[in-house]
């Protein structure tokens, strides 16, 4: 049954498995990853330091292998309607194998895990219970345990679905296991762990993708030219993910340029760099000589320099795990308990000044933030060339959107959101209304719509056929409901503020990002039905929507009553770990911040309600224009008005009943 997963070229996949693991073990043994000395009197895990990576190594390839041929099926492959064609079933077919050995190397380096932990060999140390213990009570083993869920759940579906709806779940899935064990390591662990994780997040992520597409492409079939040439600009994207989030992490890593050649981890960080710079370099050879080639029917270039980018990156994953086991070159001093619980020091007490310059970047929605403007700008740019115009005023409120998107994650807003409650509001208010209000009326979906060319070819669908498809698919219809929208956006406040989910967010930097996405999504799916100009599935008619905005304005003018009213601190148990020396007490800065959510949460409201009164007073005119021209048409043509002669029957009949009843 293997047999189907990589029919073409066994050759290949055998010679990157071999370089992987052979550049691996010598990088552990040069970069101090294992160790081989035997200290008398501590417990001796045996072949575990040696297999624990191998473990690693081979849950990432397989990782690799199962987005790769996921998003080959997705993306990389004809559609035929929303059934699977049979190109894309058969790396379907495949990806459903690759994801039982991530499942299982996942499961391995649990096991292994625990051995290394307790330093005793896995026949001996390896029980269900000290398993169960791992996985339940263990960041580590909790994020491995999500994997391999996440990657069992992969098989799962790529067994079942025929769709292309399907395959989609299947990726967004597949995608999501490799995120769990990049919240564990060295990223999580060191100082500014923020900034590293996130970086760190961008980087796999964007490096599955790049390599698995590549390996899917080259390896599953006779992949067309109009494959290779889409996947193109997709891994240019990777490229510059990949490069930005690596000089992220060398800057939080290594404690000067000096240590890239002094220290291992450096060197080692360096190989890294050269190896995915041979890459960058067999991408512009394939772009300019093999894929011109593959235009007119020759595959030889391409299956060369792509089998050149396979082996790199075969290197470049062996060189990955030997740094995540390798001793990092910056060695952190003692921390206090602050500095221990935030990833940075204890600021100095809070300050206009401070808010707007003590900057904490957040990788992630920073690059969201400059990747969505430079989109707009580039849609806005191919409208204006070909002669068409768009409202600049529409360009300017997207633009101040993003930049509050970057305000409010990356400057002294997010460095003193987790110290101080009534700035977490603050940031709260920002990314749950203003953020949206100004994205919504910038109507992104209609740029896009219009600047994006329709496919040329049925069987290939482009951005615009996708983001159509998201527009029209159930799910976009269930959640844009205005019941569903108004529940998802009032409920989650109380949700956040009156469970545990606050301090969760405040401890957990995965909580903390999905919290940010979270504000983000509710506000801009709230606000697309109270004043969205972008075309969805469903909008209310503006009586109701004047109701569901008095109503979020009263449940949200409530909420910070409450805030003000409540003798109980929010994540008390956080605020007296983190022991803050100045400012006032946790308890009269949470009613602070619950005045602030009384207070200036109702502006953005009465904003929203001003500009949903001139959308309600717009919409009457042009109905009242449209019933005029009906009625003019009407007359020209010797007729009478439908619209007018169904109201005067209507008349009629009232005065007919009315003199009945007399």
């Amino acid at each position: 049954m293997l047999s189907g997963i990589l029919p073409r070229r066994p050759a290949t996949v055998a010679v990157s498995a071999a370089l992987a693991v052979g550049l691996l073990f010598g990088l552990l043994w040069y970069g101090g990853g294992v160790t081989t000395e035997t200290i008398p009197g501590l417990p001796e895990p045996g072949w575990t330091r040696w297999l624990l990576p191998a473990a690693e190594l081979a849950g990432e390839l397989a990782a690799i292998a199962t987005v790769g041929l996921l998003l080959a099926a997705v993306v990389l492959s004809p559609r035929h309607g929303r059934q699977l064609s049979a190109e894309s079933y058969r790396r379907l077919r495949a990806a459903r194998w690759t994801a039982l050995l991530w499942a299982a190397a996942t499961g391995a380096q649990i096991c292994l895990t625990v051995s290394d932990l307790m330093g005793l060999p896995v026949a001996e140390i390896v029980t269900p219970t000290t398993v169960g213990h791992f996985v339940t009570s263990l960041t580590l083993g909790q994020a491995l345990l999500v994997t391999a869920g996440l990657a069992v759940a992969t098989a799962a579906v790529c067994l079942r679905t025929l769709t292309y709806a399907g395959s989609v779940f299947a990726l967004v899935t597949a995608v999501l296991g490799v995120v769990p064990p990049v919240f564990t390591g060295h990223a999580a662990a060191g100082g500014n762990h923020q900034v590293a994780v996130s970086g760190l997040l961008i980087h796999v992520v964007a490096v599955v993708v790049w390599a698995g597409g590549l390996g899917a492409l080259l390896l599953s079939g006779r992949a067309p030219a109009a494959a290779v040439r889409r996947f193109s600009p997709l891994a240019t994207w990777c490229a510059v993910a990949v490069i930005g989030s690596g000089l992220v992490s060398a800057w939080i890593r290594l404690p000067g340029i000096a240590a890239v050649v002094t220290s291992r981890y450096g060197q080692l960080m360096l190989l890294k760099a050269v190896v995915l710079a041979g890459i960058l370099v067999l991408g512009v050879l394939q772009r300019r000589t093999a894929m011109p080639a593959l235009d007119r029917g020759d595959r030889r270039g391409f299956i060369l320099v792509a089998t050149g980018e396979i082996l790199l990156f075969a290197a470049a994953m062996g060189a990955a795990v030997a740094l995540s086991r390798t001793p990092p070159a910056v060695v952190e001093g003692e921390e206090s308990a602050a500095q221990a619980l935030l990833g940075f020091p204890m600021p100095g007490p809070v300050s206009p000044a401070a808010l707007f310059t003590a900057w904490l970047p957040e990788p992630l929605y920073l690059s969201v933030a400059v990747v969505a403007a430079g989109l707009y700008l580039a849609g806005v740019h191919r409208l204006r060339r070909r002669g068409d115009g768009w409202p600049a005023h529409r360009t300017l409120l997207f633009l101040a959107g993003c930049g509050l998107l970057a305000v409010a994650t990356s400057s002294g807003l997010a460095r003193y959101a987790p110290v101080l409650f009534s700035v977490h509001m603050g940031q709260h208010l920002l990314l749950n209304m203003v953020v949206p209000i100004l994205l919504v009326l910038a109507a992104p979906a209609t740029l896009a719509l219009r600047a994006l060319r329709p496919a040329t070819d049925p069987a290939w669908p482009g951005p615009r056929e996708w983001l159509l498809a998201v527009l029209r698919s159930r799910p976009a219809r269930v959640i844009a409901h205005p019941l569903v929208a108004f529940v998802l956006y009032v409920g989650s406040l109380y949700a956040m503020y009156f469970t545990g989910l606050y301090e969760l967010a405040l401890r957990s930097h995965a909580a903390h990002l999905a919290m940010v996405g979270h504000f983000l999504g509710t506000g801009y799916l709230f606000f697309s039905c109270v004043i969205g100009v972008d075309p969805g599935p469903r909008r209310p008619i503006h009586p109701l929507r004047v109701v569901m905005v008095f109503a979020a304005m009263a449940m949200h003018a409530f909420l910070g009553i409450a805030l003000m009213a409540s003798t109980r601190v929010l994540a008390s148990a956080w605020y007296e770990s983190l022991a803050r020396p100045w400012g006032v007490s946790p308890l009269a800065d949470q009613h602070t911040g619950g005045g602030l959510a009384w207070s200036f949460g109702e502006l953005p409201m009465a904003v929203v309600l001003g500009a949903l009164l001139v959308q309600w007073m717009r919409a009457d005119d042009r109905e009242a224009r449209r019933r005029d021209r009906a009625a003019d048409r009407a007359e020209a043509a010797g007729g009478t008005d439908p619209e007018l002669a169904a109201y005067n029957a209507m008349l009629a009949a009232l005065a007919a009943r009315d003199g009945r009843s007399s």
